[in-house]
C-alpha cells in the first residue's frame, strides 16, 4: 500500500469549511453518505457495569441487541434518514475477540433488519479496545495482544461492519508522564514519535483488513487517550490549559497517520483534533461536544460541532432514565441537533455558515482548547503543520509552536481570555519548543537516555 503524503491542506477557504460537508465523502453499503451535505447522528454506547465472561455472554448479547434495537427504533420514529452506531469494545471483548465479534454481528443484523423494513440507512462502527499495554506485552506489533487486536478487526470486517476504528495507545505512558510534569518534550516524544510510529504499523494492518471486504472502511483513529486526557486534566485544574490545548494540536499529527496509511474517514468521535484532520485531508470526521457531557466535561461543547459530519455523544452506559434508556435518549438529542443544522443548510450555505460561526463564537474566546478548534484557527494550524516537511517529529514540533503562537495571538487580539498563570506557562512552553532538536534521531537519543519511566521499554517500538 502506497503511503499518502499530505503536503497541503484540502481546504483553502474557511467559507468552504463547515459541518455536514467534506471534500471526500464516504458512502456506506446501505447508501449513507457521510460528508455529502447532511449531518447525521452517531450513537456511542456501552454496557452497564458488569463482568464479561463465558457465563455472562448470553446476557451481554441480549443487552447489546436491546441497545441497538432501541436506537434504530427511535431513529425511525424521529424520521431520521440515517445514523451510525458505534460499539467501543470492552477489554473482555478484545482479550477474547470471538466475544466481540458476536456482539458486532448482532449490531450488524439489527441495523440491516431496520434498513430492509424501513429503509433507514444505518451504519455500524466497530472499535476494538487497544490492549497492547501492561504486563505480558513485550512488543507493540507482535505477540498475543497484537494478534488479538488483528483478529478483532478481521472478525468485524468479515461480518461487514461499515467503519473500523480504534483508540490506539502507543506512547501513552510516556505522554501521560509528560502531562503530569508539564514536560512538553516528553509529550511530543509520546504522541509525535512513539504514537506516530505505532500508528504507521497499526493502520497499515487495519487498512489492509478493510481492503479485503467490499463496503468496509478503515475509518480513523483518535488521540482520546492522549489529548482528551490532557483536556480533562486541564478542565480539572491539574495541568495548564495552554498545555492541554497544545497537546491536542500535536495529537493531530499522530492521528493523521491513519489517513496517511489509508484511512478514509469518518474518523472517531473523541478525537477533537478531527477538525484539523478534516482541514488537511478533506475527509469526513465524527465530532462530539456538548452531547459528550455524559462521559466527560469540557469547554468545547458548541465549537466541536462546527465542522462535524457525524455528531456523537461519546459513550453512554445502558442505564434507565426517566425518558428511556440512555442510548435512546442520546439518539433523540443528537437527531434534534442534526435536524437544526441541516435545516440551516437547506435554507442556503450562508445560513449554514452563520450557524457554524455562532457555534464557534459561543465557545472560542473562553478557553484555549476551544480557540484552537475554531474553523479559521484550525485551518491556520493545519496549513502550518503541512508546511513542515513530511516528518512526524518535525511536524509535531511545528504543531506545538503554532498552537502556542496562535494562542498568544488570540490573547493579544482580545479574542481569547487567559489567566496570568496561563501566560507564564505559555512563555515557558514556547521557549522549550523553540530550543528542541532539529532532527528526530537526536531527539530520540535524548529522550531514551533520560527515561526513568518503568512502563516505557524502547524495545517495544524497535528503538
Amino acid at each position: 500500500m502506497v503511503k499518502k503524503s499530505f503536503t497541503e491542506t484540502a481546504y483553502k477557504n474557511v467559507d468552504d469549511f463547515v459541518y455536514g460537508k467534506s471534500i471526500y465523502p464516504v458512502t456506506t453499503k446501505r447508501g449513507l453518505v457521510v460528508g455529502g451535505g447532511t449531518l447525521y447522528p452517531e450513537v456511542n454506547f456501552t454496557l452497564p457495569t458488569m463482568l464479561i465472561t463465558d457465563e455472562t455472554m448470553p446476557e451481554v448479547l441480549s443487552i447489546y441487541k436491546e441497545i441497538i434495537t432501541g436506537i434504530a427504533q427511535r431513529a425511525v420514529e424521529l424520521e431520521v434518514e440515517g445514523f451510525s452506531a458505534e460499539c467501543e469494545w470492552l477489554p473482555g471483548m478484545t482479550f477474547e475477540p470471538e466475544r466481540g465479534i458476536q456482539v458486532m454481528r448482532i449490531l450488524e443484523d439489527v441495523v440491516e433488519e431496520y434498513y430492509q423494513k424501513y429503509g433507514i440507512k444505518g451504519a455500524v462502527r466497530s472499535t476494538p479496545v487497544d490492549i497492547r499495554e501492561g504486563k505480558g506485552v513485550d512488543h507493540m506489533w507482535h505477540g498475543a495482544a497484537w494478534d488479538k487486536v488483528v483478529r478483532s478487526f478481521e472478525g468485524s470486517a468479515e461480518i461487514g461492519n461499515d467503519f473500523l476504528s480504534i483508540e490506539s495507545i502507543g506512547g501513552k505512558d510516556v505522554h501521560d508522564e509528560g502531562l503530569m510534569y508539564c514536560d512538553i518534550e516528553k509529550v511530543i516524544f509520546g504522541v509525535g514519535v512513539l504514537g506516530a510510529k505505532d500508528m504507521e504499523v497499526l493502520w497499515e494492518m487495519i487498512a489492509k483488513v478493510a481492503g479485503k471486504y467490499p463496503g468496509v472502511t478503515a475509518a480513523g483513529d483518535t488521540a482520546c487517550g492522549f489529548a482528551n486526557t490532557a483536556m480533562v486534566l486541564a478542565e480539572q485544574g491539574y495541568i495548564p490549559r495552554v498545555l492541554g490545548a497544545t497537546a491536542r494540536v500535536i495529537a493531530a499529527v499522530r492521528t493523521m497517520v491513519a489517513n496517511e496509511q489509508g484511512a478514509t474517514g469518518p474518523d472517531k468521535d473523541c478525537g477533537y483534533e478531527g477538525v484539523i484532520i478534516k482541514a488537511i485531508t478533506g475527509m469526513p470526521v465524527t465530532m462530539e461536544g456538548r452531547m459528550a457531557a455524559v462521559a466527560h466535561l469540557s469547554r468545547v461543547g458548541n465549537i466541536a460541532l462546527c465542522c462535524a459530519d457525524l455528531w456523537s455523544n461519546e459513550s453512554i452506559q445502558h442505564i434507565k432514565l426517566l425518558g428511556g434508556y440512555a442510548e435512546v435518549v442520546s439518539v433523540e438529542q443528537l437527531a434534534y441537533d442534526c435536524r437544526l443544522l441541516n435545516c440551516a443548510r437547506e435554507r442556503d450555505e450562508k445560513t449554514a455558515l452563520l450557524m457554524r460561526d455562532l457555534l464557534a463564537n459561543s465557545d472560542s474566546w473562553r478557553d484555549p482548547h476551544a480557540y484552537i478548534l475554531r474553523p479559521d484557527v484550525a485551518l491556520k494550524i493545519a496549513t502550518a503543520i503541512v508546511s513542515e516537511k513530511d516528518d512526524h517529529y518535525l511536524r509535531s514540533v511545528k504543531a506545538a509552536a503554532t498552537a502556542l503562537a496562535v494562542i498568544r495571538e488570540g490573547y493579544d487580539k482580545k479574542e481569547l481570555k487567559l489567566e496570568d498563570r496561563e501566560l507564564s506557562y505559555l512563555d515557558s512552553l514556547s521557549e522549550t519548543v523553540a530550543a528542541m532538536p532539529k532532527d528526530e534521531g537526536s531527539f530520540i537519543e535524548q529522550q531514551v537516555a533520560a527515561n526513568t519511566n518503568p512502563k516505557f521499554d524502547p524495545k517495544m517500538y524497535d528503538l
